[in-house]
């Protein structure tokens, strides 16, 4: 079986049954980063929710919720993204490999297989609260139509900053009942996150994005990628201090919060470091890859500042 070149050696896809792998590879199994980069922001709002409020026997539930739904959307959204784009994918060395290009599986299969994973996704929904099951039915015409973007935009990762940050808002509704400025400011920050981490991603393909005639960011800032990626990695460390700011919480959770989203910052601004002033990243897949340790710092630092307001309220001091 062809591996495809951006797929992760030596994971558990090699060892599982050869007519799984097929799947198991539409789905990215082999590559899990994305699984981390979709369920992070779904944390994010749901311990932001929490600051100031405390923790509850909830939110054990919702973090399951939040690794499955991730899990099967993701699984989901890329075996229709596949389908979409098989044509385009058999033309681009990198994507040659993957299942439907390959022949490995029929387009008849796929879509089976992603509907699939759509019924997972599913019942993740039916078991969260109405209002985050509200929150979550509004992305589906975003997940449908992202697919097409780099078909008619350069600004693709816009479109996939909007959609894979979604779970900002669910999961902050999941908590709160509701949304206020604090979730909102911390979902912009995680679309200028994201539009800055796959604009990295997308600098493996920008020759074979140019003669297949596919459209991104990293086609557009060409040469001034590493200013405009800067850029909105400085509006994302913003974004997500304003939103701790803006949650009505003690100072001393307010300050951690702070400290996890400097630490985050910083992180950010070593990835900035490591593109050149002019070209591309010389190893942009592992850049892209970085930034799962990037959202668990900030993922940390959110839930421990709801611990830390949680323990104050206890305690009286809050």
């Amino acid at each position: 079986m062809t591996i495809p070149l951006d797929a992760q050696p030596r994971t558990f896809v090699e060892r599982a049954p050869m007519a799984w792998q097929p799947y198991l590879r539409l789905s990215r199994f082999d590559r899990p980063i994305g699984f981390w980069l979709l369920a992070l922001p779904c944390f994010m709002g749901q311990f932001l929710g929490r600051a100031g409020i405390g923790f509850s026997g909830l939110d054990l539930g919702l973090v399951a919720l939040w690794v499955i739904g991730s899990i099967a959307m993701r699984g989901a959204g890329c075996s229709f993204n596949d389908l979409v784009d098989r044509d385009i994918d058999a033309k681009v060395e990198r994507t040659a490999g993957r299942p439907l290009p390959a022949g490995l599986i029929s387009a008849k299969q796929a879509l089976i297989w992603t509907l699939a994973q759509c019924f997972v996704g599913l019942l993740v929904l039916l078991a969260l609260p109405t209002p985050a099951q509200i929150t979550a039915l509004c992305a589906i015409p975003m997940v449908a139509a992202y697919p097409f973007m780099k078909r008619i935009t350069w600004w693709p990762q816009v479109w996939l900053g909007l959609t894979f940050n979604w779970g900002v808002l669910v999961g902050y509704v999941a908590v709160m009942g509701s949304l206020d400025s604090s979730a909102l400011a911390l979902y912009v920050a995680c679309v200028a996150w994201t539009i800055g981490y796959d604009t990295i991603y997308a600098q493996q393909d920008v020759e074979d994005d140019a003669l297949v005639g596919v459209k991104s960011t990293a086609r557009l800032f060409g040469d001034h990628a590493k200013r405009w990626v800067g850029g909105f990695y400085l509006a994302t460390a913003l974004l997500a201090a304003a939103a701790c700011l803006m949650r009505d919480q003690p100072l001393a959770s307010l300050i951690v919060g702070l400290c996890g989203v400097l630490a985050f910052g910083l992180h950010l601004a070593g990835q900035v470091r490591q593109i050149p002033v002019t070209g591309l990243a010389k190893d942009p897949l592992a850049l892209f890859k970085s930034n799962k340790t990037a959202g668990l710092i900030l993922v940390a630092g959110l839930m421990v500042q709801a611990l830390v307001g949680w323990i104050l309220s206890l305690g009286g001091l809050g």
